[in-house]
């Protein structure tokens, strides 16, 4: 974790004399620019919505033409409207008035509504009368037809939970973790921090949370992902898989240019909000923060020496795209519209016709975003900062997204499942380290069989986001756009489409050395990754249910009974939840290794009578991080809120060195509608995972796929001799199976 900046600000010190007030500006300075920036954002938002609305015309020469007819009246002393017009302006100005003053009046009570999550606590099937009503009046204060962004205004700011609340859960969620005497000791730790410093700490988080639109996430963007030195391929970019057992077509340029046409097609959908709103799963009602969709595309990860940014452009009319070691810049336009699917592979295929060499340096270019970030940036400034490096760079970073036309072949191999797809995901994961741009914000890989898949970068946003384009892509492609029977793109190729642009290079020696640095360093890091995929069809959410419980809860209880059986021990889990209910919130961990799991878990293990009831803690934990009530987001901030003071807090240095040993994630199905699960639950992506956080951990990821199929994505480290991913594979296949039987439903059924 990067460690914020040391400073000192505020400082209260009682003397005989009062209250000595010391000022040192670092810690307000910091949370002053949050808020800046917070409002800075709010303004762009508010200039691009008026913008568009009075589009050809401008504010600007509203101004002009208002001014120019008052000004010439007033030379003439002229009235043409004979006394109409002081009437008219003040009706207009009466109305307006009171235009705005409603439409005020709806946005708060709206965001009353949504500050309320009593329905999150009502049991599975049924809802409660005032559930009902508070639908009811959401519906009625949320206007007809909410846009994408309709309820950014109108979300409750991310609270901020009282220093005693999250030390009492977090001594909760590390007690089955320890024993006696080190509970104690950490025990200690946490009261100290309680009565003295953490007061100290909260009263400037509550500042920040008064001023910013919310406190955690330009900090965790920032400290969390930007500030990190080390390479991101495999340690913060993830993947996202095609269908598991579809192939639309095996010829690479066709699935390119009906995936490639999809992405546009999405593209110009989000520039015009027209979107739907994602809703909440329970009460089918629109209101979740849509703030991180806005830099999916037209926007690269520039590195820094201490820190990098996130480059966004506002308009991008080209893709970049690599193949064999050189790279492309490709049109999305021609004539004033967007490229059909047939002419996007009309421009694949002459790239893969193209048998030109790469030119010195160029084939293992990209390395340079797999490896440190430092050498990146110093490499960055020094060589391509001018010239034709400089325009061939900025063709990458302004592109609207990078494709890869691999000359691989990954696939779901019936006859051979175990490699096969530990070989797929391992390629999306991060290839063969020189052949991603992994800086994008994401990655369109096709492979030379057709087959597809995404990696994307991190800091931008979270996996649901790029996840709603994956699923808009994958329904697009097969069923609505389709192939010819020889499996090419509907349509004709364009006769006078002009070609690709081959970017050129001019990379000296020295550059090459340290591309070639940073090429070592990525394959060693991608070599010690182990990749592990395997759908669990034995059942699925659809049985699971049956049993009356969260398909998610019996799941992250399943992981930790398999984690047991692994590792002979439990460990510190983290499971991500969103806290897109409120602005521009991101994400929250649910700490799933719990007392009530672990005594489960040990039930198990000594084949004792059980019952299941830890999955109603690890939904009730799971409510209090989406609610803004979670542990770790808190504590991070409260520990950046001490690196700007300088102040030294114990407590808070341990907490967050603890390593997450177990760290998981559930992919959602978020646009069921597109997809016939019934009839072909097969037309859906078959999820994607992440690399491991800690070196001797694994990472999980697991997609529920219709009610009969969850796929599981597991990876480790081969380095450390306490991971396997394929022995913990099988020990999840059992623990699922093993707890099932715990229902006896065979016996309930007869």
């Amino acid at each position: 974790m990067a460690e914020a900046h040391q400073a000192v600000a505020f400082q209260f010190t009682v003397t005989p004399d009062g209250i000595d007030l010391q000022l040192c500006h670092e810690a307000l300075r910091q949370i002053y620019l949050s808020g800046l920036h917070s409002w800075k954002k709010r303004f762009i938002r508010f200039k691009n919505g008026v913008m568009t609305g009075v589009y050809p015309g401008s504010p600007a020469g509203f101004m002009v033409v208002v001014v120019s007819y008052m000004s010439y009246n007033k030379y003439k002393q002229l009235d043409p409207s004979l006394g109409l017009i002081a009437k008219l302006v003040g009706g207009v100005l009466v109305g307006t008035g009171l235009w705005v003053t409603i439409i005020m009046i709806m946005r708060n009570v709206l965001k009353s509504l949504l500050s309320w999550h009593g329905w999150m606590h009502a049991r599975h099937g049924s809802v409660s009368w005032s559930t009902r009503l508070w639908m009811l009046l959401v519906k009625v204060f949320s206007g007809r037809k909410p846009m994408l962004y309709s309820f950014q205004n109108s979300l409750p700011r991310l609270p901020v939970p009282s220093v005693k609340d999250t030390c009492r859960r977090y001594l909760e969620s590390v007690r089955a973790l320890m024993d006696d005497e080190q509970y104690e000791r950490m025990k200690g730790l946490t009261k100290d921090f309680e009565k003295n410093l953490g007061p100290k700490l909260q009263w400037y988080l509550k500042l920040k949370s008064w001023w910013a639109s919310n406190y955690v996430s330009d900090w965790w963007e920032e400290y969390i992902y930007l500030r990190g030195r080390g390479p991101i391929m495999v340690n913060s970019n993830y993947y996202a898989m095609d269908f598991l057992y579809v192939f639309p077509t095996s010829i690479q340029a066709a699935r390119a240019g009906n995936a490639i046409h999809a992405i546009m097609l999405y593209r110009r959908k989000l520039d015009r909000a027209q979107i739907k709103p994602r809703m909440f799963n329970t009460t089918r009602i629109p209101g979740l923060e849509t703030a991180q969709y806005e830099r999916m595309f037209n926007t690269s990860r520039v590195p820094g020496v201490d820190t990098d940014i996130l480059q966004h452009m506002n308009e991008s009319k080209h893709i970049a795209v690599f193949h064999k070691g050189r790279f492309f810049k490709v049109w999305m336009f021609y004539d004033g519209r967007l490229l059909l699917p047939r002419e996007i592979e009309q421009q694949m295929e002459r790239i893969l016709a193209d048998k030109s060499e790469p030119l010195p340096g160029e084939e293992n270019l990209a390395a340079l975003t797999a490896g440190d970030r430092t050498p990146w940036a110093r490499a960055r400034e020094t060589y391509f900062s001018r010239g034709k490096n400089k325009q061939s760079l900025d063709a990458i970073e302004k592109a609207a997204f990078f494709v890869t036309l691999d000359d691989t072949e990954q696939r779901f191999e019936p006859d051979n499942p175990v490699k096969s797809l530990d070989s797929y995901a391992k390629s999306l994961l991060h290839g063969k380290c020189y052949d991603r741009w992994f800086d994008k914000s994401f990655n369109l890989i096709v492979f030379k069989n057709g087959t597809m898949g995404l990696n994307a970068e991190h800091s931008w946003a979270d996996a649901p986001i790029i996840g709603h384009l994956w699923e808009h892509v994958l329904s697009m492609d097969p069923v609505k756009l389709g192939y010819t029977e020889d499996g090419h793109c509907c349509g004709e190729p364009h006769p006078n489409l002009p070609g690709p642009q081959r970017l050129q290079w001019d990379i000296p020696a020295e550059c090459q050395d340290t591309i070639q640095s940073s090429l070592t360093l990525a394959r060693t890091l991608a070599d010690d990754v182990d990749c592990h995929i395997f759908p669990f069809d034995d059942f699925g959410k659809g049985l699971i249910k049956k049993c009356r419980t969260s398909p998610d809860a019996f799941i992250q209880i399943a992981l930790q009974l398999a984690h047991y059986r692994d590792k002979g021990k439990f460990c510190l889990t983290y499971e991500a939840s969103m806290t897109r209910l409120f602005r521009e919130g991101r994400t929250e961990t649910v700490r799933s290794c719990t007392m009530e799991t672990c005594a489960f878990v040990r039930s198990m293990i000594r084949d004792e009578t059980v019952r299941l009831n830890s999955t109603e803690k690890h939904q009730n934990m799971y409510r209090l991080a989406m609610t803004g009530q979670g542990i770790d987001r808190h504590l991070f901030c409260l520990y950046v809120v001490s690196k700007y003071l300088g102040e030294d807090s114990p407590f808070l240095k341990e907490v967050l060195s603890e390593p997450w040993r177990l760290s998981t994630s559930q992919t959602p199905l978020q646009q069921v509608e597109l997809f016939d699960l019934v009839r072909h639950p097969e037309y859906v992506s078959s999820g994607g995972g992440f690399g491991p956080v800690a070196d001797d951990g694994y990472g999980v990821s697991y997609i529920i796929v219709g009610e009969n199929l969850i796929n599981f994505h597991i990876s480790s480290k081969h380095s450390s001799p306490e991971t396997d991913s394929h022995r913990f594979g099988a020990n999840i296949k059992q623990a699922m199976l093993d707890i099932l039987d715990l229902f006896q439903l065979e016996k309930k059924a007869m």
